[in-house]
């Protein structure tokens, strides 16, 4: 019900349009967004301002090497080829690198301008560069927790260059700054709704402060006096991933009647 158009656009890509303004909200990985921030550096004007972080879509970009292979640090790496995407945010850590390993043997000075390091750009399949011989290392994605294919491919990741998850970012300048906000508060209400459960119980008072220390809700519990001298029905936000213990520690300090209800959604 409001004048909002939905544009679908390679992820990659979000960064530009919010960061130019051309877009008012984009949803995009935080690894697309310092990519997009080594290449070009926001301003004043530019660039996009990070919103909500969505809790979904979490990975590592991560420096790799071939697990039997002679690197065991990243500062091997310093000369040799390396292969990625992310070719800013890959030239922006080995220049670091090379500064800093300038400094250790040259004292304070000047550092020289051309990176030694080979930065290679690959647009996919880049974890099969060390195997077919187009590189000694690699900075690419991997999963969160699983990092299968890395493996599968016989890598091993020596250092993390971004920790990334999926975000939602804005404007500097949205050309609608009430609309953005509402939109935003919409989304944030809906992860909300997703990550925590309503968890009611009845309780005695002598043991309530007990209780609500294991619910102590998002800002405070929700205590309303029960037909019933000393008792009290407690009502409190709960994470959902918590509530199994949370429900058998309720009951082991004596609360009764516990119920779990789904959020639909909030503010």
């Amino acid at each position: 019900n409001h004048p909002i158009a939905l544009i679908f656009l390679p992820a990659a890509d979000i960064p530009t349009f919010v960061g130019e303004g051309k877009v008012d909200l984009g949803i995009t990985g935080l690894d697309q967004i310092k990519e997009h921030e080594a290449v070009t550096p926001p301003t004043e004007d530019t660039g996009a301002e990070e919103v909500l972080d969505l809790g979904f879509g979490s990975c590592k970009l991560q420096i790799q090497v071939p697990e039997k292979g002679p690197y065991a640090d990243e500062r091997d790496l310093i000369g040799r080829n390396i292969c990625t995407s992310f070719v800013g945010l890959t030239e922006q850590h080995f220049a670091k690198l090379e500064a800093e390993e300038h400094r250790t043997t040259n004292g304070a000075g000047t550092t020289g301008k051309t990176l030694r390091t080979k930065i290679k750009y690959l647009s996919g399949s880049v974890e099969a560069a060390c195997a077919l011989g187009v590189a000694d290392g690699i900075v690419d994605l991997v999963g969160a927790e699983s990092g299968e294919t890395m493996r599968s491919h016989g890598l091993k990741a020596i250092r993390t260059v971004v920790e990334s998850r999926a975000v939602l970012i804005k404007s500097k300048r949205p050309s609608d700054q009430k609309l953005v906000d509402k939109v935003a508060s919409r989304i944030r209400g809906v992860i909300a709704a997703q990550q925590f459960v309503l968890c009611q119980y009845n309780i005695h008072r002598d043991v309530l402060s007990t209780a609500t220390k294991i619910t102590p809700g998002k800002r405070a519990p929700t205590i309303t006096q029960l037909d019933e001298v000393d008792w009290v029905a407690v009502s409190s936000m709960v994470e959902k991933k918590q509530i199994a213990t949370v429900m058998d520690d309720l009951a082991s300090c004596g609360a009764k009647d516990i119920l779990v209800l789904t959020i639909g959604n909030s503010r």
